[in-house]
Formats: C-alpha cells, sequence, structure tokens
C-alpha cells in the first residue's frame, strides 16, 4: 500500500451495533435478552490496504464483516462506503452496490451450489449484475479461473471435484467476477490444510497488488494475519480491544487480551519456544447474552482493577494510529509472568 492509498478512506464505520434477539421457543412474542453480538464498534479502511480482524471464536468478526456489507441489518450506527452510507440505501441501490463490495465464505464447499458446474457458479453475478453478452461472459469466466490458478477446463466440473484449497479459489475467482474495490475474507483459509493456506494467501496478496483490492480479512490466526496483514485489529466480546498497524501492534501491544494471543504465536526456535513463558488466561469467555460491565475483558484480566469492573474504558488513539480499549493502555502495560505484574509507570 502507498502513502497515497494509505490516506484514502475507502469504509468508515461509525459506531456499529448489531443486538441480536433471544426468543423463547414458548412465548415467542415475548421481548428477552439480546446477545450483544458487535457492540459499538468504529473504525476505518483505507484503499489498498488490508485490514486484518482477529479474535476468539464467537467475539463478533464475521458479523462485523457481514454489517459492512449489509447481508445483516445493523441494530444502530452508520457504514460509509466511499460516498455512499451503506445502512440508508434502499434495495435497488444496494443491489447495484454489490458488484464493489464482494465476501469469500469461510466453508468453500457448503457456499458453492453443488448441482451447478463451476463455470456457471461464476458466471451467475455477471448474469444478475450486468449485461455482458454470452460470449464476453464465458472468456471472462476463463480469465478468473486462470487469475486464481486453475484450467479453463475446470469450468466444466462440480465442486465435489475439487479439494478444499480448490474450491476456495472457485469462491475467490466467483468474488471478482464483478471487479469488487472492496472483499471480505469470512475465515477463507479456516478450514484449509496448513500448506494450502499458504497458498490461498499468497494468491489473495498477488491479487490485491495486480487489481488494487481492499481486503478486510477475518480470521483467529494471529500469526497468519500477521503475515497478510497492513493493520490488525482485536475484537474480544463484541467489542475492538486494539487497532494498529500490524508492526506496532507486535512489537508494542497495549492491551492485555492482544499481548496474550501473541503469546499463545508458537515460535519456530526450540529453544526460544521452551524457554519463554505463554500468558494464559483463566476463566471462559462470558457470554454475549449478559456481558461484565465496565471492560468486558476484566472477567480474565490480570491487571484488573476496581475502575475495570466500573467504567468502560474509552476506545482512544493512544499514539499515531494506534488505538486501544484499555484504562491503562497509555501506560507501558507489561503482564509477562517474567517481568513483574501490572501496568509499569
Amino acid at each position: 500500500m502507498t502513502d497515497t492509498q494509505s490516506a484514502e478512506t475507502l469504509v468508515h464505520v461509525r459506531h456499529i451495533s448489531k443486538f441480536f434477539p433471544v426468543r423463547s421457543s414458548f412465548l415467542p412474542l415475548l421481548r428477552g435478552p439480546v446477545v450483544r453480538a458487535v457492540d459499538d464498534i468504529s473504525f476505518t479502511i483505507h484503499k489498498g490496504e488490508t485490514l486484518g480482524l482477529v479474535g476468539e471464536s464467537g467475539c463478533g468478526k464475521s458479523t462485523l464483516g457481514r454489517l459492512i456489507l449489509r447481508l445483516y441489518e445493523p441494530t444502530s450506527g452508520s457504514i460509509q462506503f466511499e460516498d455512499n452510507d451503506v445502512t440508508s440505501l434502499r434495495a435497488s441501490e444496494l443491489r447495484k452496490l454489490r458488484t464493489r463490495m464482494q465476501i469469500v465464505f469461510q466453508d468453500s464447499y457448503s457456499s458453492l451450489n453443488p448441482r451447478h458446474r463451476i463455470g456457471q457458479i461464476i458466471r451467475e453475478p455477471m448474469q444478475v449484475h450486468t449485461d455482458m453478452t454470452p460470449r464476453q461472459m464465458r472468456e471472462r469466466t476463463e480469465e478468473l479461473l486462470q487469475l486464481v490458478g486453475l484450467r479453463k477446463n475446470h469450468g466444466e466440473r462440480f465442486p465435489h471435484e475439487f479439494s478444499g484449497g480448490q474450491r476456495q479459489r472457485v469462491n475467490i475467482a466467483r468474488a471478482l467476477a464483478l471487479y469488487p474495490q472492496f472483499v471480505v475474507c469470512d475465515e477463507p483459509i479456516s478450514a484449509l490444510d496448513v500448506s494450502i493456506q499458504a497458498q490461498v494467501v499468497n494468491l489473495l496478496q498477488d491479487l490485491q497488488r495486480k487489481l488494487g483490492i481492499t481486503y478486510l480479512f477475518v480470521a483467529h490466526d494471529l500469526s497468519m494475519v500477521q503475515h497478510i496483514s497492513d493493520r490488525i485489529a482485536v475484537m474480544y466480546l463484541g467489542k475492538i480491544m486494539e487497532l494498529a498497524a500490524t508492526e506496532d501492534l507486535f512489537r508494542d501491544p497495549r492491551h492485555p487480551y492482544t499481548q496474550s494471543l501473541i503469546s499463545a504465536i508458537p515460535i519456530p526456535n526450540p529453544r526460544r519456544e521452551r524457554e519463554r513463558r505463554r500468558i494464559v488466561l483463566e476463566g471462559e469467555v462470558p457470554s454475549p447474552v449478559n456481558p461484565p460491565s465496565g471492560c468486558v475483558f476484566h472477567t480474565r484480566c490480570p491487571l484488573a482493577q476496581e475502575v475495570c469492573r466500573q467504567q468502560v474504558p474509552e476506545y482512544r488513539e493512544i499514539e499515531p494510529g494506534h488505538f486501544a480499549a484499555c484504562h491503562f493502555a497509555h501506560q507501558a502495560v507489561n503482564i509477562d509472568p517474567d517481568a513483574g505484574s501490572g501496568p509499569a509507570a
């Protein structure tokens, strides 16, 4: 990503929230508690960059990605895509915008129609959104297959005839069919073998260099997100805990949760791996139906104090481009067992 691109905002998320109602099977009309899947989140995505979004399963990563594309209707907040307020668009206007925003789903098999040939699957977006001729669609399909590393004749096969990695390449080809500017990659490698994961990530990076695509890369593997992302946002229980440039986040993580995630990344050096002390969080992730008061992380945080239990920490910029939601983020937070306890002054 160039300096010029980094100054241009493509997506601006402002105070977005999504609450899912929990309904009783006995009294379906009775209003009950809600699942706070995404809770008052704000951030931007710059043109040409990859923003990694990481966190534990169930923290709201995928929900946030689908909210940006308005596959889910937000409970509150707004999403700006260039000059378009995505949250206020009518169905006809949103349909036109779909050509510029696409998604690659996690499950490479269930997201493909098993009764359709690969070529037909890739052509479908063109049939719905463009007035291309059959010949133009066929040529575009062959171009896309080659672009993602498959052969032209693969368009005549069915999804079950491909491996998981090949099916994910088909999903990527379909997402690129309409020349999108922005693609949400919703855990696109989590169901693949490790060696195939690297191939798919390298493919996404090659496509970004060739086509100038902007990615929101959702995953729970921080080491893989480190490899592909320009910036990384760390989520926990529906909220963003920390957001920074990848290098800054790994060099100087300011949130205790981020430190615990980084400490869990294996080091490819047996001696260093044996010598280092991992930060193991105690307890379980609280229920999003009844999140803790104050900081949602305080029930598992080794640094938690009374202020953490009573006050929600402000999500603020503590250094240029480095944001965190922690009462002690402005200090040199360190929870390494060998480095003493508590935030350093």
